[in-house]
C-alpha cells in the first residue's frame, strides 16, 4: 500500500491583513473555517500535528486527536517572530529581501528556508511504509516545505507557493512523494473563498 499523507493548513487568526512572521492566536470567529475543511477531512489511521497553539486549535475544531510531532513546528523566524511583515519591511528591508531571495540566509537568526525544507523532507523520509492513510495539522511554511520535496522544486521556489488557511495536500507514493492531490476548495459565506485578498507570508 503506498504511502499517503494528507497536510490540513492550521486555521489562520481573523486578521490576515498584516501577514505575520510565526504563529498568531486564533479567535473563535476563525473556526467555523474548521467545519467546512471537516466536511471534507479523509479517512485516517494517524493523525500529527505541529507544536502551536494554531495547530492545537484546528485540531481541536475538528475534533481530530493528534500526537505532536516536533519536526512539524513552524519556521523559526528568530528575532522576526511575531512581528508583521510591513514591520521588518520598515527596519530591516534588506534582510527580507534576503530572506525570500536566498534560501540559506538567517536575518532574523532563525533558520533558513534550506534549513526548514531539509527538517521536512527527512521527516517525510522517516515515514514507515505501509501505516495507511496519515493526517498532518500544520502550518502553511511546513506545507510549502514538503510540496518542495514532492515536486522535486529548487528551494528558491519556496516563497513562490501560496498555502491558504484551512488548505489540504494529499502527497502519495510508493517510494517517495511525486504524487500531490490538492484538496477541494472550501466556500463560506458569501461564496468567497476564506483566503480571498489574502496576502500570504
Amino acid at each position: 500500500m503506498p504511502v499517503s499523507l494528507t497536510f490540513l493548513c492550521a486555521i489562520a487568526a481573523n486578521d490576515m491583513s498584516r501577514p505575520i512572521f510565526g504563529d498568531v492566536a486564533v479567535s473563535e470567529p476563525g473556526l467555523p473555517e474548521a467545519d467546512v475543511l471537516g466536511a471534507a477531512l479523509p479517512g485516517y489511521s494517524v493523525a500529527v500535528r505541529g507544536p502551536s497553539p494554531g495547530c492545537a486549535r484546528t485540531a481541536q475544531a475538528l475534533a481530530v486527536t493528534a500526537e505532536v510531532e516536533p519536526a512539524l513546528r513552524d519556521f523559526d523566524y528568530g528575532e522576526w517572530h511575531g512581528r508583521t511583515v510591513a514591520e521588518i519591511a520598515a527596519t530591516d528591508p534588506y534582510g527580507l529581501s534576503a530572506l525570500l531571495t536566498d534560501p540559506d540566509a538567517v536575518p532574523h537568526g532563525g533558520e533558513s528556508v534550506r534549513q526548514l525544507c531539509r527538517r521536512i523532507k527527512d521527516w517525510l523520509s522517516s515515514l514507515p511504509p505501509r501505516r495507511g492513510h496519515a493526517v498532518a495539522i500544520t502550518e502553511p511554511a511546513v506545507i510549502r516545505a514538503a510540496l518542495i520535496h514532492a515536486l522535486s522544486d529548487p528551494v528558491s521556489a519556496f516563497w513562490h507557493i501560496t498555502v491558504p488557511p484551512v488548505a489540504a495536500v494529499t502527497l502519495r507514493s510508493q517510494d517517495d512523494y511525486g504524487n500531490v492531490r490538492f484538496g477541494p476548495t472550501p466556500r463560506i459565506g458569501t461564496g468567497r473563498t476564506p483566503w480571498d485578498h489574502l496576502t500570504s507570508v
